[in-house]
């Protein structure tokens, strides 16, 4: 199961894990590929503050690689257009309902289509907007003053969504006007100062153990 995955991280015991995050590859023109070095980054900031062994290096999978099934975390991104076959559209349901856990970070633009997606992938569930309550906010560092906004597009609030599986689970996380993972980026890539980065990075950590403890 992709749980006993996760269990293999935590927060107190060092254990070395066969697979670090992946990447999700899709098709419709958006730019699922960029600023390459902001996985292999948390990786290395997770593996600073929890004593964990996930590795470095970025898998790259698609919704219909059965490598989907080697990573537990896998991260998805973009500006623009988000398009999944139909069997893509079955696998990632699978592979969630099993345990996987998609990070969606809306890199400004790709927020229509990423809904319209995930509404072919569970149309039966609705996006749930988590508060500052939520546990997620205070799983490692506090932000319980609520999620912080890493880069401006423009004024809106920044928001966060989830889907839930029956038992409770979370199954997916979404992050909208905050652009988290543009703060997981090398210092030169966005020119983000390093307190920015630091918090963007704190709030990536907060994720992971979220998943890793629940």
């Amino acid at each position: 199961m992709i749980v006993s995955a996760i269990s293999l991280i935590t927060a107190v015991v060092v254990s070395p894990v066969k697979t670090g995050f992946a990447r999700l590859q899709y098709d419709g023109g958006g730019d699922w590929y960029n600023d390459p070095e902001v996985l292999p980054n948390l990786a290395m900031y997770v593996n600073k503050h929890l004593s964990a062994q996930i590795p470095i290096d970025q898998g790259v999978v698609k919704a219909n690689d059965s490598r989907l099934y080697d990573y537990p975390f896998v991260y998805l991104t973009g500006h623009g257009n988000i398009h999944f076959s139909d069997p893509e559209i079955a696998n990632l349901r699978t592979w969630m309902l099993r345990g996987g856990f998609l990070y969606a970070d809306d890199d400004y633009g790709m927020d229509s289509s990423f809904r319209r997606e995930i509404g072919r992938i569970f149309p039966e569930r609705e996006l749930i907007e988590l508060d500052a309550k939520h546990p997620l906010f205070t799983s490692f560092f506090d932000f319980s003053a609520g999620l912080p906004k890493i880069h401006e597009h423009d004024d809106n609030p920044p928001q966060a969504f989830a889907l839930f599986d029956d038992s409770g689970r979370m199954m997916m996380l979404y992050t909208y006007e905050t652009n988290i993972s543009d703060g997981w980026a090398d210092p030169n890539t966005h020119g983000d100062p390093d307190e920015l980065r630091e918090i963007a990075l704190s709030f990536g950590l907060n994720i992971i153990h979220y998943i890793m403890v629940k």
